[in-house]
């Protein structure tokens, strides 16, 4: 059985990926493994972005998404006659005898399969089973991945990364083969200033504790006054800025549902 790693780590947001699957499939019949992707409307590869943040601390995330060829594949249950597993794992979907099935593409829980009304067959990534059945190593995506972020190959080779990623929630149930390493997760940032002075001050010990209290980091504002804590869970922080000779204050930082950019943190000197 084949896998997929995608470290998000080494995720530039290229669009390599994207870009080489629509060269592969666009305008490109592979009977019997798929007939021609549309120009527009698929993405049998695609790119999520997601801008974390707010003004002036802002970041952009790239997810790459993909099939996840499930064990429990949805499709093949719902048409076992139409939709097929092979050897190496792969899900393919049979073009001609697929055809008419539009609920096919309403049982992903991705989103990544697709109904072409022209054709009038459901559509997704096929693993460029075609390639690989030719003497290809790797699908076009993980060929096109100038900064490894995608790896393809046997499960037994990928043990230790499988143990460690995680597959997408949406398919968390239904044996994924796309495994995510990585993720990244939520952050705390701000910047700190002298009130009296409107200047920034550098080297301010940060402290971030959790909801019971607990330091869980401590870091400083670098030359530009700036901090940023990007090990966040999902859950709430309690922020404690004590800058020698400066009153310590204290701030909260929810980070249950978004990343926490906190606004200008004013400290007074000790009088």
């Amino acid at each position: 059985m084949k896998a997929l790693i995608v470290d998000l780590n080494r995720c530039n947001g290229c669009y390599n990926c994207q870009l080489a699957c629509k060269d592969e499939h666009c305008d490109n019949d592979w009977a019997p493994i798929a007939i021609a992707q549309p120009q527009t409307g698929q993405f049998w590869c695609r790119v999520d972005e997601e801008e974390r943040g707010r003004v002036p601390v802002v970041r952009v995330a790239y997810t790459p998404v993909f099939c996840g060829h499930c064990d429990a594949c949805p499709l093949i249950e719902l048409a076992p006659d139409a939709v097929y597993r092979r050897e190496d794992g792969l899900v393919v979907i049979d073009p001609e005898k697929a055809r008419g099935r539009r609920e096919l593409a309403r049982a992903c829980p991705l989103g990544m399969v697709y109904f072409n009304s022209e054709a009038q067959v459901a559509q997704k990534c096929t693993g460029c089973a075609h390639l690989l059945d030719s003497g290809w190593s790797q699908p076009r995506c993980v060929d096109a991945c100038a900064t490894d972020a995608l790896r393809w190959g046997d499960m037994e080779d990928f043990a230790d990364e499988i143990a460690e990623g995680e597959a997408d929630e949406r398919l968390k149930d239904l044996g994924s083969h796309v495994y995510y390493l990585n993720r990244p997760k939520r952050w705390i940032a701000g910047t700190v200033a002298n009130r009296g002075e409107n200047e920034v001050i550098v080297g301010a010990p940060v402290t971030i504790f959790d909801a019971d209290g607990r330091a869980v980091a401590r870091v400083e504002t670098d030359e530009f006054g700036d901090f940023r804590y990007c090990e966040c869970e999902k859950t709430s922080y309690r922020v404690r800025i004590e800058a020698p000779g400066y009153d310590a204050i204290e701030l909260d930082a929810d980070c249950a549902a978004r990343d926490v950019v906190l606004d200008d943190v004013f400290v007074d000197m000790l009088r």
